[in-house]
């Protein structure tokens, strides 16, 4: 199938500002670009570098005055759903690949030591595996409640878990953090998530957030915020949690006037 994913951002700067945009999706597996565009106004120079967890990232000024940053691909990618192994096992920590072990660790948004009483109480009686992985997906989905009003950029997993409200990133950073604490290794991803095959969502599009977590061998899928299978994710970026892979990150303080995301599937 084709998918067409893309965003556009609008600033007003005082002065000329450096920004870094991960916004590109990271084309792998069977996942290919059919055609992708730039269209900045005004035009501006863009330099592209790979970041160290194999993330595409343009760099570019901001000049002073409005500018529009817009991005356009359009995709071709199977039309399967995310891939299930309920069968999958946990990994003994003793047996994990060292590339793995940084996913184990408190990050920013995921103060694992913080919260691992907090794990085992809820779900050390889980059967290990993907069945424990799944409850702290159910968990999280059922007693957090999606509100954008209620979200902050600061917030860790710890707040979500008292406030019990945010949005998807934070869902995310909360399921993460529950299986760091359970020695299971989860990393953070973004990206664009089109309505295939479900109810079209109310409201604007944005970015989705959701995780990857090691078990048998692999890389699972988990989505504690919509828990169930999607189909046409595209991937854009991975990290230890969101503060690795910020769509836009400015070294200055330009003002944004507007961002609008859009990921639909497109009929050749």
């Amino acid at each position: 199938m084709q998918v067409k994913v893309g965003c556009e951002f609008v600033y007003n700067a005082e002065v000329a500002t450096h920004a870094v945009l991960q916004v590109e999706p990271r084309l792998e597996g069977d996942v290919c670009a059919l055609d992708e565009r730039w269209t900045n106004v005004p035009q501006v120079g863009m330099s592209r570098y790979v970041d160290g967890f194999g993330n595409t990232c343009r760099r570019l000024t901001v000049l002073p005055g409005r500018s529009i940053l817009h991005y356009d691909a359009l995709l071709e990618m199977p039309h399967v759903s995310d891939p299930q192994f309920p069968g999958a096992r946990e990994v003994a920590p003793q047996d994990l690949p060292n590339e793995t072990l940084v996913y184990t660790l408190p990050s920013r948004f995921c103060p694992t030591q913080e919260m691992a009483n907090d794990a085992w109480s809820l779900f050390g009686s889980s059967p290990p595996g993907w069945e424990r992985v799944q409850a702290i997906c159910d968990w999280v989905h059922d007693e957090v409640t999606f509100d954008y009003a209620s979200a902050s950029p600061l917030a860790t997993a710890a707040d979500i878990f008292i406030r019990r409200a945010g949005v998807c990133r934070d869902f995310t950073h909360l399921a993460m953090t529950f299986c760091r604490a359970l020695n299971i290794p989860a990393r953070y991803v973004f990206g664009y998530l089109p309505d295939i095959d479900v109810p079209a969502a109310t409201g604007p599009m944005d970015f989705a957030a959701w995780m990857e977590v090691y078990l048998g061998g692999s890389w699972w899928t988990f989505d504690p915020r919509n828990n169930h299978p999607m189909v046409g994710r595209a991937l854009i970026a991975r990290g230890r949690d969101a503060l690795d892979v910020a769509m836009v990150s400015t070294y200055g303080g330009p003002e944004l006037l507007s961002m609008t995301v859009w990921a639909d599937e497109a009929r050749p």
